[in-house]
């Protein structure tokens, strides 16, 4: 690593003025992520900005009915919050599902949702990459991809995105709220990643120098009905190789609501909105799961050693689902 600045910053405004007078800082909550990075020497940041004992760390019910959950929360805290087990389980199980104890105390709910890609080739500086090195080459797409995208992906990059979290955000409709020089601003997840096409290392939709200050749920009736369940390839702290955030309002044997979710099988949460529209109003079977599942995926482009997912995926909507299902008509 080489040498860098440090400094501890106690309010919002400050922290933004301070990345903008250097643009090579770069803030720092938990380091889970980013701390890893510079070890290897694909981040280099000759600051950082410490903003964890900024006043953001709440979880706080808001007057119309929604949770904001502040940038600086912990992935522990979230995880353990009783509107957030209440009202979002699924939000709750994925958080869970993500890492180890150790670093779930020490990862924020807004570096959770920077955190980049683990691709091999994208952390051995030694190797091209596109996300890394625009215009270097995608060695995965001939090398080792068995843990790629199916979906979205492009000729320039096939890396997935790796957060839990952001799998159950993105179903829920969550709103990422951030501050910069100019004010506040905010984007929904639906819009807070960027498609990969040929700029993979242009990743969100966050203005220069931005910081997230938080995430706000909409009121969901249909997440008290939710789970996340994970795929991969140990029981124990691994990512994923596929996941799903499901919701699910069953009203008469038919659908009324459905939210899905899927997670590593695209350089972002990828929610399923085909399956959603050919579910709703339709009715509960584990055939019209499956065809839900099959109009998603149709748009999958596997490569040689990842196609695997298309089938997993597609059994992972089907038992989610009619779990839901048996749950909803309780």
């Amino acid at each position: 690593m080489r040498e860098f600045g440090y400094e501890r910053v106690h309010d919002v405004s400050g922290a933004v003025a301070l990345l903008g007078a250097d643009p090579d800082a770069r803030y720092l909550g938990g380091g889970t992520n980013l701390v890893d990075l510079m070890k290897t020497g694909v981040e280099r940041p000759a600051r950082l900005i410490d903003v964890r004992e900024l006043p953001l760390d709440r979880i706080e019910a808001t007057p119309d009915g929604a949770l904001h959950i502040g940038a600086t929360v912990t992935n522990s805290d979230l995880a353990a919050h009783p509107d957030v087990r209440s009202r979002f389980p699924a939000l709750a199980q994925a958080v869970l599902a993500g890492a180890s104890g150790q670093l779930r105390n020490m990862a924020t709910v807004g570096g959770n949702l920077l955190q980049r890609t683990r691709c091999g080739y994208f952390t051995d500086t030694s190797k091209p990459c596109n996300k890394r090195v625009p215009g270097s080459g995608c060695p995965a797409i001939e090398g080792e991809h068995h843990n790629h995208a199916i979906l979205g992906a492009s000729e320039h990059c096939v890396a997935i995105h790796p957060s839990d979290m952001g799998v159950a955000l993105t179903a829920f409709d969550a709103v990422v709220h951030y501050e910069t020089a100019d004010g506040p601003g905010e984007l929904p997840m639906s819009a807070f990643y960027l498609p990969v096409g040929d700029t993979p290392h242009l990743e969100t939709a966050l203005p220069p120098g931005a910081l997230i200050t938080g995430v706000s749920l909409p009121p969901a009736p249909v997440a008290t009905v939710s789970r996340y369940r994970k795929v991969r390839e140990r029981a124990s702290y691994a990512f994923a190789i596929g996941s799903i955030a499901a919701a699910l309002d069953v009203r008469d044997g038919v659908v009324h609501e459905v939210r899905l979710a899927f997670g590593a099988v695209a350089s972002r949460p990828w929610r399923a909105r085909e399956a959603e529209r050919v579910l709703t109003g339709g009715p509960v079977s584990g055939e019209a799961f499956a065809a839900a599942a099959d109009a998603e995926l149709a748009a999958a482009e596997t490569l040689p050693h990842n196609g695997y997912k298309v089938t997993l995926m597609r059994n992972l909507v089907v038992a989610m689902l009619t779990e839901l299902s048996e749950e909803a008509v309780r």
